[in-house]
């Protein structure tokens, strides 16, 4: 293919389009772009450099459309442009006017006339690339908040989660961690931790088997269970490292839960950060990362609020009729579980004498009738503090009997 014109051709108007068929093919195959996107384009040019007519609005629509063609079928801006340049000067070599007139002055013209509608045309061009590129980017973001809703839910058509896990690079029949990532700071940016999270999950990961989003105003983080060996780094420990790395501004908790197999599996994992947030506010954690698999207890009490309840009420009720209320008593036994049931350890955390602490113990033996050095009444006072914090008792008052 030759971008010079063939001997003895003459063309006279746009009309005869043959030779811009040819221009049009040498520039698609420069361009490596379809040749269909210049359309209309071609004609116009050759009409403008002929008669200097300039498009006419509903043409300029034609190319704009033609722009959102181009984007609809992944062909880059850059490469649309490309395109029109291309067919531009190749068309300007072949024009007959061009080639033939001897005359500077219609030269000028004619290329004053081919050069506005190049402009107009890359202008509408470029304009609906970009505007197609936006209603995709919507329509993505759509269709993924919808999807990972119903993935979260996990109530959703099984088979049918699996197609539309597809297009996001997620395969259900294989093991996913969730995390969720939630600000502490009324001021985070939860959109912008998105983005950028989700940029050092995929250098890490990949970008299959890979999914951020934002739920509830938390970052939604799905990830594949086989990407942490054993013993390796822990899921909600990196992202809070990367998040540290990259200076998400804001205090944050991650929450990480265990890694299921399945469209179920996900939302399993899902729940279970959920409940770790939960909790983790409620037991007024300070850790930046809490995994559900720490709090196992917590949900296995939850589950049951009436028996926990009870249990409570009658473990730790009696301790109400201390001057000036529970707490002390409560957060000496607390501190002391913590410690191993070493007094010493409880009392340098209390900032108190071991004498305060033994005496203490003491007391909540006396008034309740549990005993932290017998093994059963262990058991049950310190399952009754576990269940005071999760019903944030004293703070806020019992369920009532059932």
């Amino acid at each position: 293919m030759t971008d010079s014109a063939p001997p003895g051709r003459a063309a006279s108007s746009a009309g005869d389009d043959d030779w811009l068929r040819t221009v049009g093919a040498s520039a698609a195959s420069a361009a490596r772009a379809p040749a269909d996107l210049l359309g209309e384009y071609l004609p116009l040019l050759a009409d403008a450099a002929i008669h200097g007519r300039r498009p006419d609005p509903w043409e300029l629509d034609a190319v704009r459309e033609l722009g959102r063609r181009a984007a609809a079928h992944g062909v880059g801006a850059g490469r649309a442009v490309d395109l029109y340049l291309s067919a531009a000067w190749r068309l300007w070599r072949r024009l007959p006017l061009v080639a033939r007139s001897s005359d500077p002055e219609k030269v000028r013209r004619a290329a004053e006339a081919v050069l506005r509608v190049l402009d107009d045309a890359v202008g509408v061009l470029v304009d609906g690339h970009q505007s197609e590129r936006r209603d995709m980017i919507r329509r993505e973001e759509t269709l993924r908040a919808e999807f990972v809703d119903d993935l979260l839910r996990g109530n959703a058509d099984v088979s049918a989660m699996v197609e539309r896990a597809e297009p996001f690079g997620v395969d259900l029949g294989k093991p996913h961690h969730v995390a969720l990532v939630a600000p502490r700071d009324p001021d985070c940016d939860v959109a912008r931790a998105a983005i950028v999270l989700e940029r050092a999950a995929v250098n890490r990961f990949g970008d299959r088997e890979v999914l951020v989003a934002t739920k509830d105003g938390r970052v939604v983080v799905l990830l594949p269970g086989s990407g942490t060996p054993a013993g390796g780094p822990d899921v909600g420990e990196e992202l809070q490292r990367d998040m540290v790395r990259l200076r998400i501004a804001g205090r944050w908790r991650v929450a990480a839960g265990r890694a299921f197999a399945g469209a179920y599996g996900v939302a399993r994992s899902y729940e279970e950060c959920r409940e770790s947030l939960t909790f983790a506010d409620r037991l007024h954690l300070d850790d930046d990362v809490v995994h559900a698999r720490d709090l196992l207890v917590y949900r296995v009490l939850a589950r049951d609020q009436a028996a926990i309840a009870d249990l409570v009420r009658d473990v730790l009720g009696p301790l109400a009729a201390v001057r000036g209320g529970p707490e002390v008593l409560l957060e000496t036994l607390q501190v002391y579980f913590a410690a191993g049931d070493v007094a010493t350890e409880a009392a340098r955390r209390l900032h108190v004498s071991v004498r305060t602490v033994t005496y203490r113990l003491s007391r909540v033996a006396q008034l309740t009738g549990y005993r932290v050095s017998r093994p059963d009444q262990r058991f049950s006072l310190q399952t009754a503090v576990l269940g005071a914090r999760l019903l944030e008792w004293p703070a806020s008052p019992l369920p009532a009997d059932g």
